[in-house]
């Protein structure tokens, strides 16, 4: 009957914190690590040194979401956890994961933020999120600066750079560039970097808010900083980019693609609930708004350039 289906379709929404709370807890415990060859529940459970009913029920759960394979009573990884859950794989995925785990501190006090308008924090991990951060941008860094474009880039920014994955995408074009953060993040940049070999980048520490960010660039790239700030905090930030960049330079922004009534798609509406309740102004802001905000900084030339789940706005400095 149709209202089985739409009560299924309900059901699907306010049980969706299941599945992910059994892979926030798999992953937390690193299941996956151990099970790249067959091993029992009872094995498994001795490894972590936990209950054996519990990582039975754990383990079959994990096989019913499609992440496990089982067999004779034994489990082990299918092709998508080998790809993107064990630490070793190039794509891992297992930091953002670890992060989402402390967001789900944060967001189980909604009602409270719904209702004060205040961030909650109650639980806080830097380390998970900057490397969180890298397991995402590496498996589209080659794809967004081929979009921004590196021709003529002598000098570039990547301004609240993180974990440093798009500084070596420019960097590796040839071009000298500057990573800007707080201390603590560009420590974790550091050993992320240093892998690379690449000898073309520098570091600046500091607050891109209140700090000097330097000037002379023929590029600054912005990639997922504005939706943590309010529209006035973002224009301030943007209006120092410009006064940093050389005449004729540009600013590349990437943020999460929202629409202009701010609700699809869905993933972006939900990730402004993920700004409600972790700043104290910030939310997804549609292209079009960002293009407004270029424009009243006398920006030029300014483009929309559609990726995946993101969205690039390109403008040029006025000379």
């Amino acid at each position: 009957m149709q209202i089985q289906k739409e009560a299924k379709e309900l059901r699907k929404l306010w049980g969706g914190f299941w599945s992910a709370r059994v892979l926030l807890t798999a992953n937390n415990f690193r299941v996956f690590d151990y099970l790249k060859s067959p091993k029992t529940s009872a094995q498994v459970a001795g490894i972590l040194k936990a209950d054996k009913r519990a990582i039975e029920i754990l383990l079959d759960a994990l096989t019913g979401l499609g992440l496990l394979k089982k067999s004779a009573n034994k489990y082990r990884n299918n092709a998508l956890a080998n790809r993107f859950l064990i630490k070793e794989s190039p794509y891992y995925q297992g930091d953002i994961i670890r992060h989402a785990a402390i967001l789900w501190q944060n967001w189980s006090g909604l009602d409270d933020v719904v209702k004060t308008g205040k961030p909650s924090r109650r639980a806080r991990e830097h380390e998970s999120f900057i490397k969180g951060m890298h397991n995402l941008a590496s498996l589209k860094a080659p794809d967004v600066i081929k979009a921004v474009d590196m021709k003529g880039v002598k000098r570039a920014l990547d301004l609240g750079g993180g974990p440093g994955t798009y500084t070596m995408e420019m960097a590796g074009k040839g071009a000298a560039v500057t990573l800007l953060d707080m201390p603590d993040t560009i420590k974790v940049a550091r050993g992320i970097i240093r892998k690379s070999g690449l000898g073309n980048i520098d570091f600046i520490k500091g607050d891109f808010m209140s700090d000097d960010i330097g000037s002379g660039y023929d590029l600054i790239f912005v990639s997922q900083v504005l939706h943590s700030f309010s529209p006035d905090g973002a224009i301030s930030l943007l209006k120092k980019c410009r006064d940093a960049l050389n005449p004729g330079g540009r600013i590349a922004v990437q943020e999460f693609y929202i629409d202009k009534s701010r609700a699809f798609p869905s993933n972006s509406a939900l990730f402004s609930v993920n700004m409600l309740v972790n700043t104290e102004g910030g939310r997804c802001y549609p292209p079009s708004e960002i293009k407004q905000w270029l424009s009243g900084l006398t920006f030029k030339a300014i483009k929309e350039k559609a990726l995946d789940d993101t969205v690039l706005v390109v403008g040029e400095k006025s000379a």
